[in-house]
């Protein structure tokens, strides 16, 4: 009888599924706190686990006896050992195609709330003595404004037509996409030393690499009084140049829903912005992708040990036993 474990709150509709599983002969063991300390003890058991945004550690997957699939709740995987997975020949499966309109929803919600100043706005009717801010007139049009989106995947897709509707002009960035064929939309940006010095607005939607893609000189390229969005994951930025960057006026506005650390520490400088516009990594869940999420990383946990997994959503393909 195949054990799933399930480590972190899934939506009502997966909860469904899980409960139902057992009638279809397996055992399932539903943790939902959201840490790794949480689920360890249990993982020795299981053949298959879902995993949320929590780490997955080569000292957690060591004590994993029979895993035979890890389901990421997500498309991200930067919090999962995959070097160790592999060694182990443990397949890493994610979701596919199921949140990059919500992420990209909220890529352009934190572009336009950067542009309008919507925090600022915000406080300047709820504190006393500051209606006035309104004649400082830093709101910004977006309409005819140059957008570079950095990675020109499935979200940054759906930015582009989104961004599009308000009359930007884009372009977009994407090493490996040069290599393996430019899709229909965006014009390529051959470089960021092109494309950053050209854009008003920059929405980042690349994977974390072993050091920040924006780092000190990429924001020293930028345009002075850029929008910054970054949905992708923390690290893609430099928190610390970031930080210098707001303080100057050189970033005129961000939106952050990732970070280095999540959450941020309280003394985090980022926090006292009051042109930054935060939110604790939710890009991806919304009530409808939420749903998507959990019923499509559930379901391929037991895909994956029925042997009728899409191989497409396998991230090491050549390291599992499929």
């Amino acid at each position: 009888m195949p054990n799933l474990l399930v480590a972190g709150k899934m939506h009502p509709s997966g909860e469904a599924i899980l409960r139902e599983l057992p009638a279809h002969g397996y055992t399932v063991k539903y943790i939902e706190e959201v840490s790794e300390a949480s689920y360890a003890p249990f993982i020795d058991a299981a053949d298959a686990i879902v995993i949320r945004t929590q780490p997955l550690s080569a000292a957690t997957i060591a004590k994993a006896e029979r895993l035979k699939v890890v389901s990421r709740h997500g498309v991200g995987y930067d919090s999962v050992d995959l070097v160790e997975l592999n060694r182990r020949k443990i397949a890493l499966t994610i979701v596919g195609d199921v949140n990059s309109v919500s992420v990209a929803e909220h890529a352009i919600m934190q572009l336009l709330a950067g542009a309008k100043r919507a925090i600022l706005a915000d406080r300047s009717v709820r504190e006393p003595g500051q209606w006035g801010w309104r004649n400082k007139l830093e709101q910004q049009e977006v309409s005819g404004k140059n957008l570079l989106i950095l990675g020109y995947g499935r979200i940054g897709r759906h930015l582009a037509r989104m961004a599009s509707g308000f009359g930007m002009q884009i372009r977009a960035y994407d090493p490996y996409l040069q290599q393996t064929g430019w899709p229909d939309g965006a014009v390529k940006a051959t470089s960021l030393e092109d494309g950053l010095p050209w854009a008003d607005y920059i929405s980042v939607h690349i994977p974390k690499g072993a050091t920040p893609a924006i780092g000190e000189a990429e924001i020293a390229a930028m345009k002075r009084g850029v929008v910054l969005a970054n949905t992708a994951r923390g690290g893609v930025v430099c928190e610390r140049a970031l930080n210098d960057a707001l303080l100057s006026g050189h970033i005129g506005a961000v939106g952050l829903d990732v970070f280095d650390d999540e959450p941020p520490a309280s003394d985090s400088p980022l926090l006292s912005h009051r042109n930054a516009i935060l939110s604790p990594h939710i890009a991806g869940l919304t009530a409808e992708c939420g749903e998507r999420m959990a019923i499509a990383a559930i379901q391929n946990a037991v895909n994956f040990l029925a042997g009728t997994i899409d191989r497409t959503l396998i991230v090491n393909p050549d390291h599992a036993y499929a």
